[in-house]
């Protein structure tokens, strides 16, 4: 009959042959989107060597200090002015003789611990002040970064998950501190507060975190309307639910990267208001108010910039190239 159905039997199917080398990948177990940005990170020549860096620098920042007997406030006029000498390093220059080719240690009697990095006019040793100094500004910039953290992701989240009403008045506020330049608002806050450590951390939280509030909000906009949003929405997930264990976590890649690149705006803020005077004061040592002493003195004691210069530029530097090589391993587009 025509009506009468087939039927359906194994021999009617046939198995698609698999392509070679198809059969081990699938066989591989899943790789997780954070373990394949790792790979990708570390496979960046550029970040790995940045993030060397910024670990070898911060273990001599906590270190450095603490690897010889003086403090980074000490004073002997009797050590004044004394040229780097490190032992077994003579060849690179390092000799504790000055422009002149004079041992400045033989002429000014000095017989006991040489300065690795040389000593100020006040005697004060350069090696700990650098390394405190790098201590400082470190601080400064990671506290300053975790506050435009906390401070941005909240607002940027409850912005652009809310929207409407709310998000056009929060929008507003964004927008009129933007148009308020960011180095005079830092400038008049740090004449109206003391010149100090808290003062210079909230001076940059002040408009820090709007940056970081911007792309947060952009990244939201994005994701709520996606299905798992509704999806979870329709099984009665509350809006704290949806923002802190659905949203957030999928904007986390967007907000390493920014905070990389927030760390070094800090550091150079920091060391800008030390340079002309607004930051640190003395005795205490930040790689701005180095930065400014040794350019105070760089026609006859160039070392006195040097050494903090290489410093904060090898910070800058490598923070930047981390960042770079973050944003490139946290991109899916990059995903072979």
């Amino acid at each position: 009959m025509a009506n009468q159905r087939k039927e359906i039997t194994d021999d009617l199917f046939v198995h698609e042959p698999l392509e070679e080398g198809k059969a081990e990948e699938l066989s591989e177990s899943p790789t997780s989107f954070w373990r394949e940005a790792l790979g990708r990170l570390f496979k960046n020549k550029g970040a790995v060597m940045g993030l060397i860096t910024i670990i070898v620098i911060s273990v001599l920042a906590i270190a450095g200090p603490i690897m010889n007997s003086y403090h980074y406030d000490d004073q002997d006029i009797l050590r004044s002015n004394l040229p780097p000498l490190i032992p077994g390093l003579e060849w690179m220059g390092l000799d504790g003789t000055n422009v002149d080719g004079v041992n400045i240690y033989e002429q000014q009697g000095v017989t006991d611990a040489p300065a690795w990095a040389g000593t100020d006019e006040f005697g004060r040793d350069l090696w700990t002040r650098v390394w405190k100094g790098t201590q400082i500004s470190l601080l400064i910039a990671l506290v300053a970064a975790f506050l435009d953290l906390m401070i941005g992701v909240i607002y940027g989240a409850a912005s652009g998950f809310y929207g409407g009403k709310v998000d056009d008045i929060m929008q507003r506020i964004v927008e009129i501190l933007i148009g308020i330049p960011n180095l005079i608002l830092i400038i008049l806050f740090i004449l109206i507060l003391e010149p100090g450590i808290t003062s210079i951390i909230l001076a940059l939280v002040i408009t820090g975190w709007v940056n970081m509030s911007r792309i947060v909000r952009g990244q939201i906009l994005q994701l709520k309307g996606q299905e798992f949003v509704l999806a979870s929405r329709a099984l009665g997930s509350s809006n704290k639910q949806l923002l802190w264990k659905h949203l957030i976590p999928n904007v986390v890649g967007p907000i390493i990267v920014t905070l990389m690149f927030t760390i070094p705006t800090a550091i150079f803020f920091e060391a800008f208001l030390s340079f002309i005077g607004l930051g640190l004061q003395p005795p205490l040592a930040s790689l701005g108010t180095l930065i400014e002493d040794g350019y105070q003195e760089m026609r006859y004691f160039a070392y006195k910039l040097i050494f903090p210069a290489i410093v904060i530029s090898a910070i800058m530097i490598s923070f930047n190239v981390l960042g770079d090589g973050l944003r490139d391993a946290l991109d899916p587009k990059m995903r072979k």
